[in-house]
């Protein structure tokens, strides 16, 4: 068998383009292939903390502006954050249930919080360093960031405290602790001082008084302070919970104050809803919203001198373990530092580049998208190419008189959305418009409700998904009345319909007419919507219904193939790598030869390179300044390749409890064109890293004659080159229609009577432009 494996191994090679050589021929079968099988994967809260720590390595990249960097620490900061509030408490709670739970991996759960917990507290020390670092750098530049108000200047002084009265006073509320004051409730996140009394002239044996004030989040973390003169170009910051500490005796009149230090507590916000026994799904998720401020308590950070009593006091409180509580030495919050990122002025030496994505569709105008369809699908790729274009096109469609009816799904729209504002016009104008809103969004859950009720205020016919999972494909159809009967349209696409995010992640989106993907989608709808039996679909598959079982027959097809000594290869970019039967499957095709590529930007289950089992797989990561979210699934398919892009990650979440959606690329320019996209991204030298057996991760650099290449300014500059020919285009075509006319001699000689005349360049008349030149 083994012999067997090695023969087609080498067969699919010499067919491969572009594939590694093939792995020597092992001895013995290897490791069982079997998801019980521990060897075989890599634990997933694990990897997702390594994932973390790559952003926080960009943090660390001189070669990024340092502002830049401040704002790689402040994501770093905010993943954190969630990642306790949710697989934290989730592995708590498993403990706390008493029953044995092993992951994929053989850890106990337990065993993974032991190891975070000594990894969190590994990376606070090197997240100090590098803020250090980052400050310090941003002082050269004249920013600066007060770790004290004892470093304010006189007349900083004077306007802390004028700001303090102004603004702060009346807002803070001090909380005291004692028989009479039990310990307060505090908020999920929110940062607050452990204030340490004494009243005065108290006995000098009496015990010291404590109590909490919380920094009110509703005015900004950080105070600029004014300059003047020769300073005037300088910026100075004062974070808040300095202007409080330097005014304590305000708070605690009749009291020394003798310490304070901020501490901040992370709880388990997962949302715990029964939506079989909810009678109104909205409903109940708002209810379960406001009890995520005050869940289990799963982390205490505390500024570094916390006098160890205090510690201690609301370690007892908060029900917290030893090694669940951390110390900072710099700032606690630190996402608060999106503040200073923002507004700071922009700068070419303190910022990338502003990039401008492009609208690299000729002769654009929205009411010519549909025409355009039915020639040719469309296909984009943000945040290079431009988002407008499906803003665009759904609010023409909620004006255009030939519209019928609007469907689409909405997962994080952002605030402000123009794309929700467009489906209330479409309703107001009479269209049938279905919109299907996930209220379990994580973290967007209250925005979603929000927007659920507008529409719904206005017509609209809001669905909240089905029971048990989350609609998380990202589809829209519009249905329109022609001149050769009724048509229909679709957008899909690897990311949300939100304008903002559009700019930062990296996704693809198609733009299509095929009647039979259209044909899928309106089935897809159907039932979501009613009680319908999902059709079998013709081109596009479907989680929970097919995806699954299709990305299998795809895998074992290369399998076959590479047996067959045709080529096989795959190359698959996703966000997470998690399924163990999607892991083992990926491991059999190894096995069998199939040469496979992975660029899996956050937590990758899968050891690759591993002997025996993973032979034939290399695994990369990349993590740049765009979050790289696209989904991409490319099948060698014997030499006839098949590109797949889709919603959804291999996890068992995406394809057991989400709806989501695969569907094919099928323009032979557009295959041609995720090649190269593809391509790039796995001859990046800049901003990947390679993922080794044991689950570590090392840095790709380029050898001494090499290129840097970075694939995310390659997707930029060829956007802009793309662009630039657009344009120079539309300058020949208006040079072309507007230029003046030489008429022949013959005519010339007509015009004048007979007489010769020098034609008048600039007096010749010119065309009329076409009518949808403009």
């Amino acid at each position: 068998m083994a012999e067997r494996e090695s023969k087609s191994a080498a067969r699919a090679d010499s067919g491969a383009r572009g594939g590694r050589k093939a792995a020597p021929a092992r001895s013995g079968r290897g490791p069982a292939l079997s998801p019980s099988n521990p060897e075989l994967f890599l634990n997933r809260e694990i990897s997702w903390l390594q994932f973390n720590n790559r952003v926080l390595e960009e943090a660390a990249r001189k070669d990024n502006p340092l502002l830049e960097r401040l704002k790689f620490v402040a994501i770093f900061e905010s993943n954190l954050f969630e990642f306790f509030m949710i697989r934290v408490a989730g592995l708590k709670q498993v403990v706390a249930s008493a029953i044995p739970e092993v992951q994929a991996d053989g850890k106990t759960a337990q065993a993974t919080l032991s190891e975070i917990s000594r990894m969190c507290h590994q990376t606070d020390a090197q997240l100090h360093r590098i803020l250090r670092e980052i400050l310090g750098g941003l002082e050269t530049h004249n920013i600066q960031l007060l770790e004290s108000y004892r470093a304010l200047a006189p007349n900083e002084r004077k306007f802390v405290t004028d700001f303090f009265q102004r603004e702060v006073f009346r807002i803070l509320t001090p909380l005291a602790i004692d028989p009479s004051h039990p310990f307060p409730h505090i908020a999920n996140g929110r940062l607050n001082l452990a204030v340490t009394l004494r009243r005065k002239n108290a006995p000098a044996k009496s015990p010291d008084h404590y109590a909490i004030v919380e920094v009110p989040n509703v005015l900004p973390r950080f105070l600029q302070l004014p300059a003047h003169g020769r300073e005037a170009t300088r910026q100075r910051y004062l974070p808040l919970e300095e202007v409080i500490k330097m005014h304590t005796a305000e708070l605690f009149s009749g009291t020394t104050v003798k310490s304070f230090h901020g501490f901040v507590i992370i709880r388990n916000s997962d949302l715990s809803i029964d939506e079989v026994a909810a009678d109104n799904l909205l409903s109940t998720i708002e209810e379960e919203l406001k009890n995520r401020r005050w869940g289990e308590a799963v982390r205490l950070t505390y500024r570094q001198g916390m006098p160890e009593n205090i510690r201690e006091f609301l370690r007892a409180r908060l029900d917290l373990e030893p090694d669940e509580i951390y110390e900072r030495a710099d700032l606690l919050n630190l996402q608060d530092l999106w503040q200073l990122y923002a507004a700071t002025p922009d700068t070419n030496d303190l910022r990338d580049k502003p990039y401008i994505p492009h609208n690299v569709l000729p002769n654009y105008r929205p009411e010519k998208l549909f025409s355009a369809l039915r020639k040719k699908d469309i296909l984009l790729h943000h945040p290079y190419h431009s988002f407008q274009p499906i803003i665009d096109l759904i609010d023409y469609a909620a004006r255009d008189p030939k519209t019928l009816a609007i469907k689409q799904t909405l997962y994080r729209t952002g605030t402000d959305s123009p794309i929700v504002k467009s489906l209330i016009q479409a309703a107001e104008n009479g269209k049938q418009v279905t919109a299907l809103v996930e209220l379990k969004a994580r973290f967007d859950e209250e925005r979603n409700i929000n927007w659920a009720r507008e529409m719904e205020r206005h017509g609209v016919h809001v669905l909240y998904g089905l029971v048990g999972l989350k609609i998380h494909g990202k589809m829209l159809q519009i249905v329109r009345r022609e001149a050769d009967g009724v048509k229909s349209y679709c957008h899909l696409s690897t990311g949300n319909y939100n304008p903002i995010t559009a700019k930062i992640y990296t996704d693809l989106s198609l733009f299509t007419a095929d009647p039979e993907i259209n044909d899928d989608i309106t089935n897809l709808f159907h039932s979501l919507t009613g009680y319908a039996q999902p059709a079998r679909f013709a081109k596009i598959s479907a989680a929970p219904i097919n995806m699954r079982e299709n990305l299998i027959k795809l895998i074992n097809r290369e399998i076959a193939f590479a047996e067959a000594g045709k080529p096989a290869r795959m190359r698959l970019k996703m966000n997470s790598l998690v399924d163990p039967d999607m892991i083992i499957a990926l491991y059999r095709a190894s096995r069998a030869g199939v040469k496979i590529e992975l660029n899996i930007r956050g937590i990758c289950c899968l050891r690759p390179e591993l002997p025996g089992v993973s032979d034939n797989i290399v695994a990369y990561s990349i993590v740049g300044r765009f979050l790289e979210h696209s989904r991409i699934f490319y099948f060698e398919n014997g030499g006839a390749p098949r590109v797949y892009l889709s919603s959804a990650d291999w996890m068992p979440r995406n394809l057991n409890r989400r709806v989501e959606i695969l569907f094919p690329v099928e323009d032979p320019d557009h295959i041609q064109t995720m090649i190269g996209v593809l391509d790039a991204i796995f001859r990046d030298n800049h901003n990947r890293r390679r993922i080794l057996p044991d689950g570590s991760y090392e840095r790709l650099r380029p050898a001494a004659n090499e290129p840097r290449f970075s694939s995310q300014r390659f997707f930029r500059e060829e956007a802009n080159r793309e662009f630039d020919s657009l344009e120079r285009s539309r300058a020949e075509q208006r040079r072309t229609l507007f230029q003046p006319i030489t008429l022949p001699q013959d005519l010339r000689e007509q015009t004048t009577g007979g007489a010769h005349v020098e034609a008048d360049e600039e007096a010749a008349p010119s065309p009329e432009p076409p009518a949808d030149s403009a």
